[in-house]
């Protein structure tokens, strides 16, 4: 394997190659994603800066020494629900040392395809493309003994099958799953400011992604004003053909999504929801939908809605709303508007440590990322290159055996790190 000096002269390499199909790759994307052609764009453009992020990584790179020996390699599983921010995640396990073999989901074959062209010349065999079932790549990971680490982009329900199988042959398993993120907004928050973000962040790519907030908690005191501002932001939203540049919000890809959406909508009224905007489904188009009267126990409230649905409930104390945030199985992030002082402490309560670590069990309640007055744009800068991403409980963890121990990870991590070891 090259130096880190040569792996970051052929990420910029990437970089050209990315730029100079730029408008390919937006197609691409756009075809085989269904998100907009904006979407797309602005993901490029990101992700782009994203991969120049890690010429500030040398210093922290530099000690650490890859997980894989010279005939190995880390396999990695990616999701659907992205094109060009993929490479981010393919990079930062590559420049710590690393040979990956790369699996894009099955419904991701064009952009596969077309990622793997930019490839090629830059890193050779270094990096590889595997276009087997999902389930055989899986397994044939877990089982071959030139395959050290597996990192996984998926659902909580499909990885945790493999919890014996990855103990039985000692691997280490990094897992990045769902997310079932709170927004909050409190009294004092600039609720313009906030109803803008929660518009923004919920439409994006039609919710289509796993830090998409989902479960909206609004004070008492601000509920109708704060409701009012973003219905009407909702209310104007552009969702069409997401060929057309004006076209704002596509549809939503999996057919497996809009059922869940049909089953969330259902049980919402059926235990006291009302659905406020929308709830109008036609295809694969889900428009901009807003269930107020949420409560706990609905399946939208508990489950990944993954689409561009929100469910908002009120609370009238601090000690409500951390109960009500931290009552899910996921644990990826949260947003919080209110008064500095105030929200910072809110967040303090829901926020765990700054990196993953060995946890006894599953730990619920807390979040991997916690913003506060802050957009999803700043909060997530960097992700994947030097902020540590992911959660809690069923959100994420790490498995790995150590001197014959098993353990239990959790918390925002990076994948160049726990592909690699300080040398």
């Amino acid at each position: 394997m090259a130096g880190l000096d040569e792996r970051l002269d052929r990420v910029h390499r990437l970089i050209a190659a990315i730029e100079a199909r730029q408008k390919e790759l937006v197609s691409v994307a756009v075809r085989e994603t269904g998100f907009t052609r904006r979407e797309c764009s602005m993901e490029v453009d990101v992700i782009l800066r994203r991969l120049r992020g890690f010429d500030d990584m040398v210093a922290t790179f530099a000690p650490r020494r890859p997980l894989c020996g010279s005939e190995q390699e880390v396999a990695l599983v990616l999701p659907y629900n992205g094109s060009a921010w993929l490479n981010v995640a393919i990079a930062s396990i590559y420049l710590v040392g690393n040979r990956v073999r790369v699996k894009f989901a099955s419904r991701g074959s064009e952009v596969s395809r077309f990622t793997e062209s930019l490839y090629g010349p830059v890193f050779g065999g270094n990096i590889r493309f595997d276009y087997s079932g999902g389930r055989t790549f899986l397994e044939h990971a877990i089982t071959d003994p030139k395959i050290p680490a597996i990192c996984l982009f998926g659902t909580d329900k499909y990885a945790i099958n493999y919890l014996d199988s990855i103990k039985a042959y000692q691997k280490k398993f990094v897992f990045e799953g769902p997310g079932k993120d709170p927004f909050i907004v409190l009294p004092g928050a600039d609720l313009e400011a906030a109803a803008q973000e929660l518009a923004f962040s919920k439409y994006l790519y039609a919710g289509q992604t796993c830090t998409a907030p989902e479960r909206v908690y609004l004070h008492e005191s601000v509920h109708d004003d704060f409701l009012e501002r973003f219905m009407n932001y909702s209310r104007a939203v552009r969702v069409g053909d997401p060929e057309d540049p004006e076209t704002e919000m596509g549809p939503v890809a999996s057919t497996r999504a809009i059922a869940a959406i049909r089953a969330q909508l259902e049980d919402a009224v059926a235990r006291g929801g009302r659905i406020a905007l929308g709830g109008r489904i036609e295809g694969n188009l889900v428009y901009p939908t807003v269930v107020v009267n949420a409560s706990q126990d609905m399946l939208g409230m508990r489950e990944e809605t993954f689409g561009p649905v929100s469910f908002i409930s009120s609370f009238t104390t601090l000690e409500e709303v951390i109960r009500l945030a931290g009552d899910n199985g996921y644990g990826l992030r949260a947003a919080i508007y209110g008064e500095n002082t105030e929200a910072q402490g809110l967040a303090e309560e829901l926020v765990g440590e700054a990196y993953c670590h060995p946890v006894s069990e599953m730990t619920f309640g807390i979040f991997g990322t916690v913003a506060v007055n802050q957009p999803r744009s700043e909060s997530w800068e960097g992700a994947f290159v030097d902020k540590p991403v992911g959660g809690y409980g069923y959100s994420g963890w790490v498995w790995e055996t150590v001197d014959g121990e098993f353990i239990l990870k959790q918390g925002a991590k990076l994948l160049s790190l726990e592909t690699s070891t300080e040398d």
